[in-house]
């Protein structure tokens, strides 16, 4: 099964562990991030090592975004969200903030940033747009 069929037959479900949440992740926003990040680069003509490391970039920000996304979900109101607020609890989603707490979740989301960011750093200046693209995923506000 896909990330997304996972996610919703996990809807509800007391089990579901922090293991199986990355797993729905991976399958999901970051695998649409790995395609994003990496397509250019095979077309382009990039080398496998070159193509490694933006796809350990793609799949740390992807996860991160998911992570951030449902930190803003349980912090944000539906005005500053520009959607609706709580859903995720509401729908009885497994998010990082339920299973490994707020300040945990945070923590969690910089570490994979930080990864991401690691991987891009034999690319120096040229790697400046994807370094602010992986910082804005986890301090955007909605």
């Amino acid at each position: 099964a896909g990330g997304q069929t996972m996610d919703i037959v996990c809807e509800g479900k007391e089990d579901v562990t922090l293991a199986d949440l990355r797993w729905i992740h991976l399958k999901k926003t970051a695998a649409l991030l790995k395609v994003a990040v990496t397509a250019g680069a095979v077309v382009a003509g990039a080398g496998s090592e070159d193509i490694r490391r933006l796809e350990v970039y793609a799949e740390n920000i992807g996860l991160a975004f998911q992570i951030a996304d449902d930190i803003l979900d349980v912090t944000q109101s539906t005005e500053e969200l520009g959607k609706t607020a709580g859903k995720d609890l509401d729908m009885a989603k497994t998010t990082y903030p339920k299973l490994m707490g707020l300040e945990r979740s945070r923590q969690e989301a910089q570490r994979l940033v930080d990864e991401a960011i690691e991987a891009l750093v034999p690319y120096g200046d040229a790697a400046i747009p994807l370094v602010a693209l992986a910082r804005y995923i986890i301090d955007r506000k909605n």
